[in-house]
């Protein structure tokens, strides 16, 4: 007895393996095109399980692949006279209309959504069945009727990806919006899906209709959810001033945390939108009972002030630097305030003597190794600013010793690399580039290999290479805020080495010295000089980008603007600039969906 139940076993379990392999053998057939072949298989396995409704609808689709719509009729009806599921209704009516039957089709259609007015817990898998036809009516029929029989469900989800598939936009946001209403904690996952559909133009219509709908849930319901996706369509306006006002209201009603308003002062200070950036950092210096919050804010406050301070200004801010520093004191957990204080009086009030004192003070605090090696990299790069390149290569190779493959490390690896290259040591900086470009910090990562490019393109050009070793200079110059030095020095290079292969490189960075300038009509001849002279190097799809952004931002040509951007779309695929490029050519075109 025993001996014939485990016969019984090995048999049922040898078959469902055979079964196993024939359906994926089908399956490939199927996904190659060679339906013939996956029909046989799919016919043997429904012999074995006629009842298997998967095997019926494959068979069914693969009927209809081979357009033997009879044949595929046949076996759905034979199937309805059995039992007369709505997923087969379904798929015989789509038969009917691949046969040009609409009239039939759409009476069969009718019976399906009928059949969930008694059991409406199939609206689900008949609403799949048409989807999967792309029978996107039938399926907002049958969801809309959904909502009536089941509104504890809420079908709004499905009904808004549908109308985003069909450029429905403003159903979408309705039902979006109702779905939110139904379940706000989904609110970040609804933000990611209409991402595409709204744009930097709050002119774009899909603004438009989302930002009234916003506007009127506010006035009827005025919920924390409402204020939140306002403030996040702002964001994507760059209106950052009006974000502002829908995160103070939000504070307002939930004062615990100011994560909220300081990720968005740091962002409009990322995007050069200074001025709400400081208001937004003053206000929390009014609402914060808290000392390190206010610290933070005083800190990018002195930021945004450094930018384009004066004489006068820097000394006003060096003052407050001093009285923040006396006020919150000089301990491992005010380190972020002295790094950025130590940095202050290097570049900006050029005292590095009085920088690299003040900073090794603050090695001397109980410091982590992390906070050590910041302090570190930031002495060894004021080092640099004061051309000690020897003495700030130890203090780099110090952090990469101390914190072996960290990105802190690699970081100090990329400056030895770039110390290097500025004291004209062109082959110790490529063996440390060579290393770095597998930087598990994408940002490091990509430095290197563009700094690895430079050298290696240019390095054999002349057997003193000079040219490189201007373009060095000049770009230590430019980190040592010597703009002029480095734009004069770049000047040397165009006449002197004018046709050699460091040419664009040399317009393309005294381009960028000009932007910084404001000097943008300078910056826009360099840029034309190198799509002219240098389409097919390296750096087209750069120069293509920032002229576009230059015309787009401060030229005021918005038509050159998109023939750049459209440019690169079709030109420049795998620029890292496409889906920017892309999304900006869209929005000065006008389209509705971004």
């Amino acid at each position: 007895m025993q001996q014939r139940f485990f016969i019984i076993i090995i048999l049922v379990f040898s078959y469902s393996g055979f079964a196993q392999n024939s359906e994926a053998q089908a399956d490939s057939y199927y996904k190659k095109a060679e339906f013939k072949k996956a029909e046989l298989i799919y016919k043997n396995l429904l012999r074995e399980k006629p009842h298997s409704y998967n095997y019926i609808l494959k068979l069914v689709d693969i009927y209809q692949q081979l357009e033997q719509y009879d044949d595929a009729e046949a076996l759905l009806k034979q199937r309805l006279s059995i039992n007369r599921s709505p997923e087969f209704t379904v798929a015989l009516g789509y038969n009917f209309q691949l046969k040009d039957s609409i009239a039939t089709a759409n009476k069969l259609y009718d019976e399906a959504i009928a059949f969930v007015d008694h059991k409406p817990n199939f609206i689900y898998i008949i609403a799949k069945k048409f989807e999967d036809y792309s029978l996107s009516e039938q399926a907002i029929r049958l969801y809309e009727k959904g909502k009536v029989l089941s509104p504890e469900k809420n079908f709004s989800i499905q009904l808004a990806r549908i109308y985003g598939d069909q450029g429905d936009i403003e159903k979408m946001f309705l039902n979006y919006i109702d779905y939110i209403a139904y379940k706000p904690n989904y609110l970040n996952n609804i933000k990611r899906f209409i991402s595409d559909f709204v744009s930097e133009d709050k002119d774009n219509i899909n603004n438009t209709y989302l930002r009234r709908l916003l506007l009127k849930k506010i006035q009827q319901n005025p919920e924390t959810y409402w204020y939140d996706m306002l403030s996040w369509l702002y964001v994507q306006e760059k209106a950052y001033n009006k974000s502002f006002i829908q995160e103070k209201a939000l504070y307002k009603r939930n004062p615990e945390s100011l994560d909220r308003l300081i990720e968005l002062a740091v962002t409009a200070q990322q995007d050069n939108d200074d001025d709400t950036a400081k208001s937004i950092f003053n206000y929390i210096l009014e609402v914060t009972q808290d000392r390190s919050t206010a610290l933070t804010a005083h800190q990018y406050i002195l930021e945004i002030d450094t930018k384009n301070a004066d004489a006068k200004t820097l000394q006003q801010i060096d003052k407050k630097y001093n009285s923040l520093l006396n006020e919150f004191g000089k301990s491992k957990l005010t380190l972020s305030l002295q790094l950025a204080y130590g940095k202050f009086l290097a570049f900006n009030q050029k005292d590095t003597e009085t920088a690299t004192t003040f900073l090794k003070q603050s090695l001397s605090l109980q410091l982590s190794k992390f906070q050590e090696a910041n302090v570190k990299l930031l002495l060894a790069d004021i080092l640099v600013l004061q051309e000690k390149f020897n003495e700030a290569l130890i203090f780099y190779s110090q952090i990469q010793a101390n914190l072996k493959n960290s990105i802190i490390a690699q970081e100090a690896r990329f400056k030895v690399a770039k110390t290097s290259y500025y004291k004209g040591d062109f082959e110790w900086a490529e063996s440390q580039l060579n290393i770095l470009k597998s930087s598990t910090s994408q940002l490091i990562a990509n430095d290197a290999l563009d700094l690895k490019l430079l050298i290696s393109d240019n390095k054999h050009e002349d057997s003193t290479q000079t040219a490189l070793k201007h373009y060095a200079k000049a770009d230590l110059f430019a980190f040592q805020n010597k703009t002029e030095e480095a734009i004069s020095l770049l000047d040397r290079i165009l006449e002197e080495h004018k046709g050699e292969s460091i040419t664009d490189q040399a317009l393309f960075q005294q381009a960028k010295l000009y932007e910084k300038k404001k000097q943008y009509v300078k910056a826009e001849a360099n840029y034309l000089d190198i799509i002219k002279d240098y389409s097919e190097d390296i750096l087209i799809d750069d120069t293509l980008y920032y002229l576009a952004e230059l015309y787009n931002n401060y030229l005021a040509k918005p038509e050159e603007a998109k023939l750049l951007y459209e440019k690169i779309i079709f030109d420049h695929q795998d620029s890292i600039y496409f889906i920017e490029a892309r999304k900006k050519f869209r929005m000065l075109r006008g389209d509705s969906i971004n």
